[in-house]
């Protein structure tokens, strides 16, 4: 692209994102409202560090108070709860005919298209492992799927430039005719690693103990559910198969189970970000834009989620300080899922 890409929200996907396309020669400029991290990229550099590459890039980062001018790109990738403060600050600087990419998880392409249009919003699937560790700093921990694609289905010109920028990133980015799919998804993947979270241990090792299959196989199903309530038909990577939950196959489940175990396995970030906003910046999680959503969109189609908003429920107790993580938490959900 011959104009700045602009991107909302410089932490663990930001970041990355960031810190490679200006590596690669592209024009990119970062927002974040952490001030102390925007004086960083912008002085000593983004340090990238970890298995997959280690590396140090000097960006053009502003606050969103010191942010000027228009751009036609606009990755957004803020924390699911942040989107509609986010849009507020960033809508005044998408130019005229220009869209924004939803590089975050849950559903935040329909609140975006809700505020600036459809046609003028993209949808985005990433899935590699990163954490924001300090200003300045973001761990990279492992490879893994990435998708982008409008959110109609077509094949357009824009969203090529923004499959060949992603595959700077991620050389196996997939461009798509079907990102509801990846977005769904990640949405059941998502709501495993939840329930990851409300213990110490690390995803792999949450989603490998034996006395809690059932409430990870019940989470998955709920979504699935969901998803086929609403003739949306979810993809797999990473481990995730969407249809051995869809269908409550319990042979198909464990084996899908056992894959994500593995992926798990091979990475350096071995806890989710919902894990590391609860146990390290003691903050309050996306559990309500992603899961809570679910359990929202459960009652309209008329699909009960009686795991999923059990889940909310205990992660509440976390954030509120009612409850410590710990793998009593999942105990407390087996007897709703067996």
């Amino acid at each position: 692209m011959s104009e700045p890409i602009l991107i909302w929200g410089a932490g663990a996907i930001g970041g990355i994102l960031g810190a490679y396309l200006a590596r690669a020669g592209h024009a990119v400029h970062m927002v974040d409202i952490v001030e102390d991290h925007v004086v960083v990229m912008r002085e000593r550099g983004l340090h990238i560090e970890g298995p997959v590459e280690t590396f140090t890039q000097v960006l053009p980062a502003s606050t969103p108070e010191e942010l000027s001018g228009q751009f036609p790109c606009i990755i957004l990738a803020v924390k699911a709860h942040h989107t509609e403060a986010a849009l507020d600050m960033l809508v005044p600087h998408l130019a005229p005919g220009g869209y924004v990419v939803s590089a975050q998880n849950g559903l935040n392409e329909v609140v975006i298209a809700e505020r600036i249009g459809a046609e003028n919003t993209v949808g985005c699937f990433v899935n590699y492992g990163a954490d924001w560790l300090e200003p300045g700093r973001i761990l990279y921990g492992n490879r893994a799927a990435v998708a982008v694609g409008e959110l109609d289905g077509r094949i357009t010109d824009r969203v090529r430039e923004i499959h060949a920028l992603l595959r700077i990133v991620e050389p196996n980015a997939v461009l798509t005719d079907n990102i509801w799919g990846y977005l769904w998804g990640k949405l059941g993947y998502g709501a495993l690693l939840f329930a990851t979270a409300l213990t110490p241990l690390s995803m792999s090792d949450a989603m490998a103990q034996p006395d809690h299959r059932s409430v990870y196989q019940a989470l998955g199903h709920e979504v699935m559910r969901l998803a086929d309530a609403q003739g949306i038909r979810p993809l797999g990577f990473n481990g995730f198969d969407p249809e051995a939950f869809l269908a409550a196959d319990r042979a198909g489940m464990d084996a899908s189970l056992a894959a994500m175990v593995e992926h798990n396995r091979h990475t350096a970030k071995t806890h989710s970000g919902i894990w590391r906003d609860l146990a390290v910046r003691k903050r309050r999680t996306e559990v309500d834009a992603q899961v809570g959503l679910l359990v929202t969109l459960g009652k309209k189609h008329g699909v009960d989620t009686p795991a999923l908003a059990r889940l909310v429920e205990l992660i509440h107790d976390i954030e509120d300080g009612r409850r410590a993580q710990s793998t009593d938490l999942v105990d407390l959900m087996v007897p709703l899922c067996s």
